[in-house]
């Protein structure tokens, strides 16, 4: 597949490094010198300096005859001319842009992006992807991540796990006969800078980051299972009023009464627009590093507490100062990477990297074969994949021993119709079946033949 990508920043590499490695024909068009170089040196695809929505540059990039273009520059308007550009010009058959500013997203104007105006076939919207992650992660507060698969009828956890966990240093083979109601698969295993792909004689340990798929239904006993019984917060305190914050507080605001949320912002303008749109939202304006101010939050009785300014050192000191005055879990929001492997030892209970979002977002439509959705994992070791079950595929109606899947990929969940089926040794895949799969990033384009229209794989 041939793909140009406009922008080289955290998003647009991200993307590039993926499908370079991947053996994806991959040009990545940016104005800064230093990251087209930067694109040049360090990955197999081509950097060229320009300006995304020039012609002459598109013309350059292969856009007569690319299969997709991305436009993630910094500019939502270049983003979109781009698009235009690649439509109009070259006929690009897929366009995707990520937008930011709200106003693009509003429903009253979502015919714009039909083909007749401007011809996105996919908008991506960062700070929106980032409040659902975070809202989910409220949703479970034992999780550092969940993730909704087949219309929220299963999910992918993410969760710590903790000494007392019941199933630590047992082998997996056996939580089916110790809890042999528990609709639950054990995907992957992160321990320390590895990502394990566990057999059935793999054991849990304390301390480990495990992936699970489990009905929806049944995610609190999971949860327990993994030594996780937190109640839903009801009393939470969200840091900044931009378009991220004033996202959650509004989702949070329509829950209803059980919920009760307060907002902290620093500029004084931004705190009174939010305290105007927001209807039982208490606004404080002031700084949440200000011990005062969280003293008037009440940050110690409050039982989450999220930050999501555009700081990263703010998000992450105002946490902990949060979770050091009592507040029960703590999330913040981090845009360098580099900070990631840091937060879990300092005592943050969860962070979301708006890169790690947004390239979930943008592999689902990248992603080719009867595939639906795609989320990455730990900076792009491994993606949770959900995928349509076709009558050429060469495992159909075969027990899932006969198939003999490749070390580094695991069957999550099978979905048929309304019922979701835990995968076991003689389970079968039928056609029209939902599957939930679980790749290491060296495995997924096997995961891409798997499902193609077409099976020459086994």
């Amino acid at each position: 597949m041939k793909v140009i990508i406009c922008g080289a920043g955290q998003v647009g590499y991200a993307i590039a490094r993926q499908l370079a490695a991947e053996q994806n024909d991959v040009t990545v068009l940016e104005q800064d010198l230093a990251l087209v170089q930067r694109i040049n040196d360090t990955l197999n695809a081509r950097g060229m300096q320009g300006f995304a929505s020039h012609p002459d540059a598109l013309e350059q990039a292969g856009a007569a005859d690319a299969d997709m273009l991305i436009a993630v520059t910094f500019a939502d308007e270049v983003n979109m001319v781009a698009c235009q550009v690649a439509h109009s010009l070259f006929n690009v058959p897929t366009k995707i842009a990520r937008v930011r500013h709200q106003s693009y997203l509003m429903p009253a104007w979502r015919d714009l992006y039909t083909r007749s105006h401007l011809p996105i076939d996919v908008i991506i919207s960062p700070e929106l992807e980032v409040g659902r992650a975070v809202l989910r992660r409220l949703e479970l507060p034992g999780a550092f991540d969940n993730i909704p698969f087949v219309g929220d009828k299963v999910r992918v956890v993410g969760v710590t796990t903790l000494p007392e966990t019941p199933i630590v240093g047992s082998p997996l083979r056996h939580l089916t006969g110790l809890f042999p109601d528990l609709s639950i698969t054990v995907l992957g295993i992160g321990r320390g800078e590895r990502l394990l792909v566990p057999s059935a004689d793999d054991q849990v340990l304390a301390g480990d980051e495990v992936y699970f798929a489990a009905d929806s239904q049944h995610i609190s006993r999971a949860l327990s299972l993994m030594g996780h019984e937190e109640k839903e917060a009801r009393r939470v305190i969200v840091v900044g009023g931009g378009n991220i914050g004033g996202h959650i507080a509004r989702q949070l605001e329509q829950k209803g009464s059980p919920v009760r949320a307060k907002l902290i912002e620093l500029d004084r303008g931004r705190a009174e627009r939010m305290a105007e749109q927001l209807d039982r939202t208490v606004v404080l304006q002031g700084s949440a590093l200000d011990q005062e101010v969280l003293k008037e939050a009440n940050v110690q009785q409050s039982e989450a507490f999220v930050a999501v300014t555009n700081d990263d050192e703010v998000n992450i000191l105002a946490s902990l100062l949060a979770k050091r005055s009592g507040c029960k879990r703590v999330i913040a929001l981090v845009n360098n990477v580099a900070f990631m492997p840091l937060v879990t030892p300092l005592g943050i209970d969860a962070a979301v990297n708006p890169r790690a979002t947004t390239v979930s977002s943008i592999l689902q439509h990248v992603r080719r074969g009867s595939i639906r959705r795609v989320h990455s994992l730990r900076d792009g070791a491994a993606e949770v994949i959900e995928a349509e079950a076709l009558e050429t595929s060469g495992f159909i109606d075969k027990p899932l021993r006969a198939v003999q899947l490749p070390h580094g990929i695991n069957v999550g969940a099978i979905v048929r119709e309304d019922k979701v089926i835990m995968p076991r040794a003689d389970s079968v895949i039928e056609v029209g079946d939902r599957v939930i799969i679980f790749a290491l990033a060296e495995q997924v384009r096997k995961v891409e033949k798997l499902f193609a229209v077409r099976l020459e794989f086994f």
